[in-house]
């Protein structure tokens, strides 16, 4: 597993500023964390998706490429932060 922490570099109200990923070994994401500008924290995994936040249907890619984009600051982070995040967060649509 690797997880990712990609910081996006925007000024939409509505679209997450920072994503947290746990990304498996063929690349798809596994579990993802959504943090807004209001400090909202959001989750999903496999079984926990809706139209507000889900997994990408595609493998991610390698983190450089992503780094590479200049709305995008991306780097690798450890489990346990990414585990952190991923305690505070509530899935969607749940209080």
């Amino acid at each position: 597993m690797e997880y990712w922490k990609v910081h996006w570099l925007h000024d939409f109200d509505v679209e997450p500023v920072t994503l947290f990923s746990e990304i498996g070994e063929d690349g798809y994401e596994v579990r993802k964390i959504q943090r807004y500008r209001d400090g909202r924290l959001l989750k999903a995994d496999s079984s926990h998706e809706t139209g507000e936040i889900g997994l990408s249907e595609i493998p991610v890619g390698p983190i450089e490429e992503v780094a590479a984009q200049p709305e995008f600051s991306a780097f690798i982070i450890s489990r346990d932060e990414f585990e952190e995040e991923w305690n505070r967060a509530r899935f969607s649509g749940r209080q």
